[in-house]
């Protein structure tokens, strides 16, 4: 089994096209059994390597195992879900991206394995979700996973009054919204400064 360690870790975000979708397909189990030119550019692994390891080979130590717990309970209820989450390659940078999952079934309705297509998420996501999967990791370290899902569910309930899934999916939207005004701000100026200035060059 290829495993990146925690002993290889390093506090850099990788280099992959972000305007691109990851695409992964599993079986019921987790284990990979596809995964798109995008996804073995982000991850750092060949496809080869990827096909038959299990999903959770690009994990994160810094993701609180709940957000995961949460993930395959809803799976397996079969529902759609949405994680907001940091990756780990196999030279030990990160990729942070918003995983939407699908549930792949056969013609007699039985569930064959799941779906995954990830994009990159704005910085000022990853700023906002941050600091909340600090808590929860340092409360699974110091107390238990258990307290850990008990203060997360008391937070989606008292503090954002959305289940997670919600949560993850109106902070993306919101976020993603104004970094587009940005860039069409930017895009404006940049066009008003050819207008003006064009005739000089």
């Amino acid at each position: 089994m290829i495993i990146t360690t925690p002993a290889n870790i390093v506090n850099e975000e990788v280099t992959w096209n972000k305007n691109k979708t990851i695409v992964s397909k599993t079986d019921t189990f987790g284990t990979i059994l596809y995964a798109n030119d995008v996804f073995s550019e982000a991850s750092e692994y060949s496809t080869l390597e990827l096909i038959g390891e299990p999903h959770n080979i690009i994990r994160h130590p810094d993701m609180p195992k709940v957000a995961f717990k949460l993930l395959w309970e809803a799976l397996k209820r079969g529902e759609n879900f949405h994680a907001i989450v940091k990756n780990l390659t196999k030279t030990g940078k990160y990729y942070w991206v918003i995983t939407d999952f699908t549930i792949d079934k056969d013609e007699s309705g039985n569930v064959t394995g799941y779906t995954a297509r990830r994009k990159s998420v704005p910085k000022s996501v990853v700023d906002k979700i941050e600091p909340l999967y600090k808590t929860l990791l340092d409360i699974e370290k110091n107390k238990s996973e258990k307290v850990s899902e008990m203060y997360f569910n008391a937070y989606l309930n008292e503090e954002i009054g959305k289940s997670y899934d919600e949560f993850v999916v109106d902070l993306f939207e919101e976020e993603s919204k104004k970094e587009k005004k940005i860039l069409d701000k930017a895009k404006r100026i940049k066009g008003l400064q050819w207008f003006f200035f064009s005739e000089y060059e």
